[in-house]
């Protein structure tokens, strides 16, 4: 039973990544808005279910590169970091959205699962 609800909270753990990714990419983005874009993001996921907690953040340095004259740009992949936590009957599992440069991809992976 703990090993069926870790595969259901895994799964849940990259829907609710793919989600955010997909939903979110495109949004505009400047220094002024990134923390409030942030939290919003955040607050977006928490209302799914089994989420237990979620972090996003949003690098301002390739942020402030990617800027247009105007001061703002469109959120891109290269830019997102996400954790997020999925807890389902006994079963935690933390995951995490990152750009990996080598691969030039956004690697949506499980980092840590735990009975409880």
């Amino acid at each position: 039973m703990v090993k069926d609800a870790c595969l259901i909270a895994g799964f849940e753990a990259g829907i609710k990544l793919g989600a955010l990714f997909h939903q979110f990419v495109g949004m505009p983005v400047s220094e002024s808005n990134a923390e409030l874009v942030e939290r919003v993001v955040e607050s977006c996921v928490r209302l799914q279910p089994f989420v237990e907690s979620v972090r996003i953040k949003i690098d301002r340095k390739k942020l402030k590169e990617k800027a247009s004259s105007f001061g703002y740009t469109t959120l891109v992949p290269e830019m997102m970091q996400a954790e997020v936590v999925v807890s389902f009957e006994g079963c935690r599992v933390k995951a995490e959205l990152r750009w990996v440069e080598e691969l030039n991809y956004p690697l949506m992976e499980v980092t840590e699962v735990d009975v409880i």
